[in-house]
């Protein structure tokens, strides 16, 4: 019986249709409907096939396997593989309900005109509170407490974020709100927010904070955060002075900053008697907003009108107006300032220093020069630490680009005229004797010794140190018009702008007992 069968698989009757072919023993035909299409099954001997067809088939089979079990392996790794959504965390929803929501709240605490629905067992985590509540005081029954905050440094803004860190994982501390908040963190005794504090504080030490950063770690016991202000400061003050720094400083900061062996020095310590001129200025005449640049003239017109005042009777220091900065003004080292003739001009035309200050030192210096003439005094024979960072000559050089340079610091050093070279990344010393021309005289004698400090330092832009470099004390002999590598530098460290920064001593110790005599004459 002829059938047809269409798409849906099912079998229908069909007619014969002319001019089919009938299979073997009867008289029907296989239609096969598609749709509106149809095809016919040939007869078994048009429908053999190449041996090649047979193998495309195959391939095709094989193919259509493989597609197959890529799919399921696929499939298998979608389901296998974990599939993160960030879904609220529990610190964030506790954050929200509880502290900013005050559910649940069991006391509240009111500040500076602000009240906060607490919960008395995140409070525990606060020493301050977990003395109250846990002790026979008072407060430890009462559902509203008072705080009184006799800390001026710490407003409802840092007690909000003091309060919020009990409920919360991390926080946020705004450079410009780490010194409330870590006064609110101190009252409270939240050690955890305290020391993030801290860290805060070293990682944004710069011009415009380091000051009062140092004054918040003094008052509130961040030792390590003072030391890297000092630090800071040292490395700083002369390498990249500022008008606003300068107003800052106070008294006791910049006495400890002149007298550090460690204050890095740019050319020498007249510089550092300059900076001190521009510093007493802006602390007396605060007001004063002109440029850097204008800063130094601004000081001299000042102090010329002062001692036109004074009548040129009395230095400045020795005003009543003046003498406050005395102490920072001793730690000036005015034997290495009155050893070069210009700036031993300036020095007495300013009128500044105590004339007896000045006296006491002229005589120092013609007795070493005179045994170092006279008694062979061939320099510093042994490191004596002390006296290297109480009297030894303070100078530097800022190198602004890769290169050769060659250069000597100004002044009179007892006949070592140093010659310090910088050249393919190597820094060298030389005794310059015979070689090149001196505008002083020469010491001839066999061998001298030096006693040194080289340190080398780079910053970036907030002044922090990137890297740095030293040699240590040394003592260093040269004959005449020998030379000496001092320090060899790593390419790799080596960033510009360079800051050379060296601490010398000329002449032995036991040669300068009549000035350590007046120093301790001064201290006293």
């Amino acid at each position: 019986m002829p059938v047809s069968m269409v798409a849906s698989g099912h079998v229908m009757p069909t007619k014969q249709s002319p001019g089919s072919v009938s299979g073997k023993g009867s008289g029907s035909t296989l239609v096969l409907t598609m749709g509106t299409l149809s095809s016919r099954l040939l007869p078994l001997e048009y429908s053999k096939q190449s041996p090649g067809s047979c193998d495309c088939r195959k391939r095709k089979r094989s193919l259509e396997c493989q597609c197959d079990n890529e799919s399921d392996e696929d499939l298998e790794n979608l389901l296998n593989t974990p599939r993160r959504k960030k879904l609220k965390s529990t610190s964030k929803y506790i954050y929200q309900t509880l502290f900013l929501n005050g559910e649940n709240s069991d006391i509240n605490i009111c500040a500076l005109g602000q009240e906060w629905k607490l919960h008395k067992i995140y409070l525990c985590q606060s020493g301050y509170f977990s003395s109250m509540f846990c002790g026979s005081w008072r407060e430890s029954t009462m559902n509203v407490i008072e705080l009184e905050i006799p800390d001026h440094n710490i407003d409802a803004e840092a007690l909000q974020v003091a309060f919020g860190s009990l409920y919360r994982d991390d926080v946020l501390i705004k450079p410009s709100r780490v010194i409330s908040i870590l006064a609110a963190a101190c009252m409270l005794q939240l050690d955890g927010l305290i020391q993030q504090c801290g860290e805060t504080m070293k990682e944004t030490i710069n011009v415009q904070t380091v000051c009062g950063y140092s004054s918040a770690a003094s008052v509130y016991g961040l030792d390590t955060v003072k030391k890297k202000c000092l630090e800071w400061l040292l490395n700083n003050l002369m390498t990249h002075q500022s008008v606003d720094l300068f107003k800052e400083l106070s008294i006791s900061m910049m006495k400890q900053l002149i007298s550090s062996p460690d204050l890095l020095v740019m050319q020498v310590e007249m510089d550092v008697y300059t900076a001190l001129k521009k510093w007493m200025f802006l602390q007396l005449v605060p007001s004063w907003n002109g440029s850097l640049k204008q800063l130094l003239s601004e000081a001299d017109g000042w102090f010329s009108k002062r001692r036109k005042d004074l009548d040129n009777r009395i230095a400045f220091l020795d005003c009543e107006q003046g003498s406050q900065f005395m102490p920072v003004f001793r730690h000036l080292r005015l034997q290495y300032i009155i050893s070069d003739l210009a700036s031993a001009r300036i020095v007495e035309r300013d009128t500044i220093i105590p004339s007896e200050w000045l006296s006491s030192i002229y005589k120092q210096q013609w007795l070493t020069m005179l045994r170092a003439e006279q008694d062979n005094d061939t320099g510093p024979q042994e490191i004596n630490t002390n006296e290297l960072e109480s009297n030894s000559m303070r100078c530097g050089r800022k190198l602004t680009k890769d290169g050769d340079y060659c250069w000597r610091w100004t002044g009179f050093n007892f006949g070592f005229d140093l010659l310090v070279t910088y050249t393919n990344r190597y820094i060298i010393f030389k005794r310059n004797t015979l070689n090149q021309p001196c505008s002083g005289s020469v010491s001839l004698q066999p061998h001298r010794n030096i006693a040194f400090r080289l340190r080398l330092v780079s910053f970036d832009n907030d002044g922090k140190v990137i890297c740095s470099r030293t040699s240590g004390y040394q003592i260093l002999s040269l004959e005449k018009d020998q030379e000496q590598v001092v320090m060899n530098l790593d390419s790799r460290l080596l960033l510009f702008p360079l800051y050379i920064c060296c601490n010398f001593l000329y002449t032995s110790s036991d040669r300068r007992a009549d000035g350590e005599a007046r120093q301790d004459a001064h201290e006293n």
